[in-house]
């Protein structure tokens, strides 16, 4: 990837040498960091060099008339404005330009301050604008015209104020193991910001499981991301997750697949602990029928904060563990709970986020005999 703006933007921070040399950069790093619990090779799973993110935010930057698009300087207190970002996929790149000059042409820059892509595979896209002010019906009028010239959908959103053009949602196919998977991407929520990257990152984690009997639990499942395809291998699968719009995305998104095996949980890991051990009763729970369950295997996917203790504990009473961590850190924190009870056995690099110096790690743990 080529960009103008290397060495100024604080988006990419670890490209000189092109983007094979910041990956071997990235493994030579986490081999030393896992050495204690792995000594085997970390397979690598590479990005697209260039287009590869299907999200991204950008400032919206006023010099008098002038509208632009704009990202923190690697110099704290600056920013630098933003003519290209080869970053975004071709649809959101070639639509950036397009939509400040429609917002320009239409006068509806006022006190806008931030402008959230989200675009799928196929081109659909969703533009989340964001302004300090309260918006008016010319402003949504004159919204409507831009997303009909542009064929996007437009959310605008100010202090307790969000209105949609359209529809706050993108429809996104994924591709894996042979199969074709919807999934429903809404504005203003978490997901996976690099689409190939995420097929190979599901793909790896259904492979741990090949070989595994019986059902699955899994925490911290967001929208379904893993679940809705970990569903074709096991006879059922309990999901837990604590934000209520990701469980409701992933009824949704379990729906748009035809999978019925599913038994999704709006419920913290420590409540759902308690509920299993009897501490405490949840009316969350109580149509499952958790006796009926022959889980010995269990899926994380955790936020940057990783697992707590109590979850890492957990966790360790299964006999398979597979582990998706987006925070390196934490994850050798986890690992060294988890691997007094079980071996890892397998890890992978997942370059999610190029050019930068973070990466996803997975990790397969198997229970020491």
């Amino acid at each position: 990837m080529e960009c103008e703006h290397f060495g100024e933007c604080g988006a990419c921070k670890l490209y000189e040498g092109g983007y094979q040399t910041q990956l071997a950069t990235k493994l030579a790093r986490n081999k030393e960091r896992f050495a204690s619990f792995y000594q085997n090779q970390i397979t690598i799973f590479e990005s697209l060099d260039a287009h590869y993110r299907s999200r991204s935010e950008f400032k919206i930057w006023h010099e008098g008339e002038n509208l632009h698009y704009a990202m923190n300087h690697q110099e704290k207190g600056r920013v630098v404005f933003i003519n290209e970002c080869p970053q975004v996929n071709e649809y959101i790149a070639e639509l950036m330009p397009k939509l400040l000059q429609k917002i320009e042409a239409k006068a509806i820059g006022f006190k806008l301050f931030g402008a959230d892509f989200l675009s799928s595979s196929s081109g659909e896209i969703v533009v989340s604008l964001l302004y300090h002010r309260k918006l008016d019906d010319e402003w949504q009028a004159k919204a409507e015209q831009i997303a009909d010239d542009l064929g996007i959908y437009i959310i605008g959103r100010s202090r307790k104020q969000k209105l949609v053009i359209g529809q706050d949602f993108i429809t996104e196919t994924l591709a894996i193991a042979d199969e074709n998977y919807r999934f429903h991407y809404i504005e203003n929520s978490f997901t996976q910001p690099n689409p190939r990257v995420n097929e190979q990152m599901i793909t790896w984690a259904m492979q741990k499981f090949a070989d595994v009997q019986g059902d699955l639990l899994e925490l911290y499942c967001g929208a379904g991301n893993f679940t809705i395809p970990f569903a074709k291998m096991f006879d059922k699968v309990l999901a837990t997750e604590v934000s209520k719009s990701s469980i409701n995305a992933a009824k949704a998104n379990m729906q748009l697949n035809s999978v019925h095996n599913i038994e999704f949980l709006r419920m913290s890991v420590e409540d759902f602990v308690s509920a299993l051990d009897g501490v405490r009763e949840y009316r969350r729970m109580k149509d499952i029928d958790i006796t009926s369950y022959n889980i010995k295997s269990i899926f994380v996917d955790p936020p940057r904060s990783g697992m707590d203790a109590l979850s890492c504990a957990f966790s360790a009473r299964h006999e398979n563990i597979v582990y998706i961590s987006c925070n390196p850190e934490t994850l050798v924190r986890d690992l060294e709970i988890l691997s007094k009870t079980h071996d890892v056995i397998d890890m992978a690099l997942f370059d999610q986020f190029p050019y930068t110096h973070h990466v996803e790690m997975g990790v397969q743990l198997k229970k020491k005999a």
